[in-house]
């Protein structure tokens, strides 16, 4: 019988793989804790077929030479995995990883051969954090997928990709415990919304506590293992652009740096990133008093980002009230 795995990043799919726990191994990921989320047509196109000179697609995360031996190259997902016998999604908790569960589970609900022999593993901890041998021995209870998941999962995606997050609150009025780990990503992603007081997100003013003392270098505030900042819903390069938007910005909450901003084009640049890793942050007088609560960063710099489907702007800006565990609308 041929088994096949889906991981929800690069990590979890090498530990898998080097596990020996599948014929094949695969991490169709997208970053959607930053958005705008994919539309219909992009979805489409990630998951379908590979053009000619298509750059992102489900198989960008997979070495070419594997694909060619597996004879799936530029397959669309659909198509590949029809060739195998068990499909088992192998879950990471975090948001991102959440958000790829519940994209994935919409995109595969119409075909029903395939939900057939499908089952998924939802962990409690990053996957790709075990070494191989440990995740070889590790026997977790493997849940079929049925059509309680899949009512659930395109519920949430639907909700995630409205133009308010008010659906997505709502989820939390609902049984989620089909997928075990939504709700908590659920939180975790309405604490990054502006803050009723703040106007920044929970990741936002942590980067802002770990500052106050003195002695921060910009990538001590990165996520990492044994990383003082504990939050796991953004990734590496969402956090520097995190951190660039309390810099670079008319009244800025943090100062200090000696390059920047951050790009990757930058991290790829050894005397910049050495510069921008030198850097020594501090608050400045805005950022000491959104700290103690006086102040709000949206009354001094004007807001323009996604949060899910929601674009937030100065003038529409949806806030999250942790207090009482409310959304507050504009």
């Amino acid at each position: 019988m041929k088994r096949l795995m889906l991981a929800t990043n690069d990590s979890g799919s090498g530990g898998l793989g080097a596990a020996g726990l599948a014929d094949f191994v695969i991490a169709p990921e997208r970053r959607l804790v930053s958005g705008p989320p994919p539309s219909e047509a992009e979805s489409d196109a990630f998951f379908g077929r590979r053009g000619p000179e298509q750059g992102f697609h489900w198989q960008g995360h997979t070495p070419a030479r594997r694909l060619e031996r597996s004879g799936g190259k530029d397959f669309g997902l659909i198509e590949f995995c029809a060739a195998y016998d068990s499909i088992e999604l192998w879950i990471d908790p975090d948001p991102n990883a959440q958000l790829n569960l519940i994209s994935l589970l919409d995109f595969f609900r119409t075909h029903e051969q395939l939900i057939s022999k499908m089952k998924y593993v939802q962990a409690d901890f990053t996957i790709g954090g075990w070494e191989p041998e440990d995740l070889a021995k590790w026997q977790p209870p493997r849940v079929e997928v049925n059509n309680n998941h899949l009512d659930l999962a395109s519920a949430a995606w639907r909700a995630y990709r409205a133009s308010t997050p008010q659906d997505f609150f709502q989820l939390l009025v609902r049984d989620l415990s089909q997928l075990p780990q939504l709700r908590a990503a659920v939180m975790e992603l309405l604490e990054e919304l502006p803050g009723r007081n703040t106007g920044l997100g929970v990741t936002e003013m942590r980067m802002l506590e770990l500052i106050a003392p003195g002695g921060m270098h910009p990538f001590d505030l990165f996520p990492g293992h044994e990383m003082p900042n504990e939050r796991r819903v953004f990734g590496y390069g969402e956090m520097g652009l995190l951190l660039n938007g309390l810099a670079r910005c008319p009244v800025p909450a943090v100062s200090g740096f000696d390059e920047g901003p951050f790009t990757f084009e930058m991290i790829d640049d050894r005397n910049r990133r050495q510069r921008y890793q030198q850097s020594r942050l501090s608050l400045t007088t805005l950022g000491q008093a959104i700290l103690a609560g006086k102040e709000d960063f949206s009354r001094h710099n004007p807001i323009r980002r996604w949060w899910g489907g929601t674009e937030l702007t100065t003038d529409q800006l949806w806030r999250w009230d942790a207090a009482n565990r409310a959304l507050v609308a504009p």
